[in-house]
């Protein structure tokens, strides 16, 4: 049996977001409406920096506006300027969970990304840290292959359990041997999968949650990363 090691990127592995890096870009080099960011995501940006609204609102508003966005562009510029993201921001990552993946290949596990963003962005950052199979969030494409406004999400439970099945059935995965690191609640089901369950600077939602379920809480461990120092929480997070 095959012990794997699921990782979500946003706020796990990567210190922010591609798609929000990938949407910067877009705007940079304007291949889409600045405008996109001044009358809608700017507000709400404001309010999260401010600590005033919460991150998943100005996360989906962003999504929101991304597929509007990438309707009918092209997927070689879209590509192209992914490339840029990651030869740019892609070692904007956390030292814990980047030194984490260096140990499970040294360990023969197989690495794994499950992501809530964009795959064409998900598949170069897999090529950069050498990660073997992945999956994110689709955008699909027609005939011409200009972006169709249309999405396969991968950022909610539901679909990372999908794809965790597969990938099980693909490799014939241990799940009570494997690892899973995550930060939001949209990982909660993929930690709980697994025997080896890590939550990476977990928002409020997600601890919450964590500590009212009697099994995970027992396993998991607790990661903050803040500036160059990493804390682990082993107390059992029901004392908390």
């Amino acid at each position: 049996m095959t012990i794997a090691a699921f990782y979500d990127i946003d706020g796990t592995l990567y210190r922010d977001s591609l798609m929000i890096e990938h949407f910067k870009k877009l705007l940079k080099y304007e291949v889409i409406d600045p405008a996109l960011w001044h009358n809608h995501v700017k507000h709400t940006h404001r309010d999260w920096l401010e600590r005033i609204g919460e991150y998943d609102d100005y996360m989906i508003e962003l999504a929101n506006i991304y597929i509007e966005a990438l309707k009918g562009l092209n997927k070689e510029k879209i590509d192209f300027i992914a490339d840029q993201v990651i030869k740019l921001k892609g070692d904007i990552v956390y030292t814990y969970t980047r030194d984490r993946i260096y140990w499970h290949k040294l360990n023969g596990h197989k690495v794994i990304f499950v992501s809530g963003s964009p795959e064409h962005l998900v598949e170069k950052l897999a090529e950069k840290y050498g990660i073997e199979d992945y999956v994110g969030t689709k955008y699909l494409v027609d005939s011409e292959s200009k972006f169709t406004g249309e999405v396969v999400p991968m950022w909610d439970s539901e679909h990372k359990n999908k794809a965790i099945k597969n990938f099980v059935d693909k490799y014939s995965i241990d799940l009570n041997k494997s690892y899973a690191y995550g930060d939001t609640n949209g990982d909660f089901s993929m930690l709980s999968q697994v025997g080896n369950p890590y939550a990476i600077n977990p928002t409020k939602e997600l601890f919450n949650n964590i500590k009212y379920d009697p099994d995970l809480s027992k396993k998991i461990s607790i990661i903050v990363e803040r500036k160059d120092i990493v804390y682990k929480l082993d107390t059992n997070v029901n004392t908390l």
